[in-house]
């Protein structure tokens, strides 16, 4: 049984060792739209609150322009709640029809809200990344998702709250005054890519009666069926001392995430004194402050009882962060790289065995020599073709 729990255990921190998308450090730049106290109307998922230009310092380097939007959307309590994101335009002019829209799903930054992705640098390869995208001729349209910079608290991990923000921001992103295509795409990295196939589960569902065209989404170093392993989560945990305090933070964020989305379980009865401090630390500290903040902890050490000992535990982690394996009606791209050490590929290589088995359109490459972060760039000789291909008019 020990060696079981070390197994698990070690499973569930890579999975969740994400690329942060933002220097967590930086002093965030709202660029003319703080939106953290918010308390005005929210109207129908989608609609368009408010459009500031965006700070050039916080743009990428393909982008012409660069906005920074305020839209509604509906949070983890099924409420109307409210979501920030970035635009980015692509330089020239849009062709007939318009532009068609990629909405990109960031990685994990933290959930307080100076680690909002749109009001914080990208990181080198988010950059270029990014840029390639709007090379090609894509306006991008990245959700902050909801509780990062607007009030609430940011539900980590969360499928459905998750999809319904990064859709609703490409909604929303008609709404501004841009010549863009109904036709649009889904694109993620690591918790994002989750993020990105969690939103092509539900894309044409919850933007019915937009107009809106969803055609296909991307995803690289793609952690699923989190639930599974987060089920095993107790005492008993023991993880490889190599991997330092991140197994914590994000052991925290899960639990912070987790019990304010569902404050029917109570996840405080199984949580130490050190647990239910590194959760409240979570709520606000960013990953890598909130990483220095729990050096010397172990997740093992958040626990005082096994997490599955909760009566409807399982079923409520399923809801939580579950990972749709059927019901997608648009193509699925998976990249993967062999020397991935943050998720493992065999996170990425079952999912995509579960979708085959249930007979859905998807599409695996596999990147022998690439680890975690490379497998991003690595992946656009196939990745460009394969969107342009869905995206096509």
């Amino acid at each position: 049984m020990r060696l079981l729990y070390t197994i698990v255990a070690a499973v569930l921190s890579l999975t969740l060792l994400v690329g942060a998308p933002v220097a967590s450090a930086a002093t965030p730049d709202w660029s003319g739209l703080d939106a953290r106290s918010y308390s005005g109307p929210i109207t129908a998922p989608g609609a368009l609150i408010a459009t500031q230009p965006m700070a050039r310092v916080l743009s990428v380097a393909g982008a012409a322009r660069a906005y920074r939007i305020l839209y509604s959307t509906t949070d983890q309590h099924n409420s109307p709640a409210v979501s920030t994101a970035a635009v980015f335009v692509p330089r020239g002019a849009a062709p007939v029809g318009g532009w068609p829209v990629i909405a990109w799903a960031h990685g994990t930054v933290g959930l307080g809200d100076d680690c909002t992705p749109s009001a914080l640098p990208r990181i080198q390869r988010d950059n270029e990344y990014l840029s390639h995208w709007l090379d090609q001729g894509y306006v991008v349209v990245g959700s902050d998702y909801t509780g990062l910079g607007t009030p609430g608290l940011m539900s980590y991990l969360n499928s459905v709250a998750t999809a319904h923000a990064i859709i609703d921001s490409v909604v929303a992103a008609h709404h501004m005054d841009l010549p863009l295509s109904p036709r649009w795409a889904l694109v993620g990295q690591s918790q994002g890519g989750a993020a990105a196939v969690a939103s092509a589960r539900w894309a044409t569902e919850f933007s019915q009666g937009t107009g809106l065209d969803y055609r296909g989404v991307v995803a690289t170093g793609t952690p699923a069926n989190i639930d599974d392993v987060v089920i095993t989560a107790g005492p008993d945990m023991v993880l490889p001392e190599n991997l330092g305090p991140i197994a914590s933070a994000y052991t925290a964020y899960i639990l912070a995430g987790f019990r304010e989305a569902r404050p029917d379980i109570d996840v405080n009865s199984v949580l130490t004194g050190a647990g239910l401090a590194a959760a409240k630390q979570a709520e606000t500290l960013c990953t890598f402050p909130l990483s220095s903040a729990l050096t010397g902890t172990r997740p093992a050490d958040f626990f005082s009882a096994p997490l599955a000992s909760l009566p409807g535990i399982r079923q409520a982690l399923a809801d939580y962060m579950g990972t749709p394996v059927s019901g997608y009606d648009r193509p699925i791209f998976l990249g993967v790289g062999l020397k991935d050490r943050d998720v493992p590929p065999s996170s990425t290589l079952k999912f995509a065995d579960q979708l085959k088995a249930n007979g859905q359109d998807v599409t695996l490459k596999i990147y022998p020599d690439d680890d975690h972060s490379s497998t991003v760039l690595t992946s656009m000789a196939d990745s460009t073709p394969f969107l342009h291909a869905q995206l096509a008019g």
